[in-house]
């Protein structure tokens, strides 16, 4: 079983997952990626300021999301805010991250436990 450079980073940190899941749909500021975490109730995940900054700086550094320095929507654009996007090793890392989940889903289901959307 060969390993994927993306792996190296996996798995994910839940702060690391979502964050990468939000910038997949587009970029956004920092606070607008917390905001978009946090409205999702349903998935019982709470991100706050502090987790919400040091995380972008770990991501930052392993080059998992780029800050974008031109913004084309001008109109949206705010001097004072930093804009993130998903990089392409990023977007490796959320998938395989992603698939590993995935594996380890039908696994428990395999193994009985019953998971159900009512559960």
């Amino acid at each position: 079983m060969s390993v994927s450079p993306s792996d190296q980073f996996l798995p994910l940190l839940d702060a690391e997952f979502h964050i990468l899941l939000v910038l997949a749909a587009g970029e956004k500021h920092g606070y607008a990626i917390m905001k978009t975490i946090n409205k999702h109730t349903d998935i019982s995940y709470f991100l706050g300021p502090a987790t919400l900054y040091r995380t972008i700086r770990r991501l930052l550094e392993r080059s998992l999301i780029d800050e974008v320095g031109d913004r084309t929507d001008q109109e949206n654009n705010d001097e004072r805010r930093r804009y993130y996007r998903l990089s392409g090793a990023g977007h490796k890392v959320m998938v395989s991250e992603t698939e590993r989940l995935s594996k380890l889903v039908s696994l428990a289901k395999d193994w009985g436990l019953g998971l159900s959307a009512t559960s």
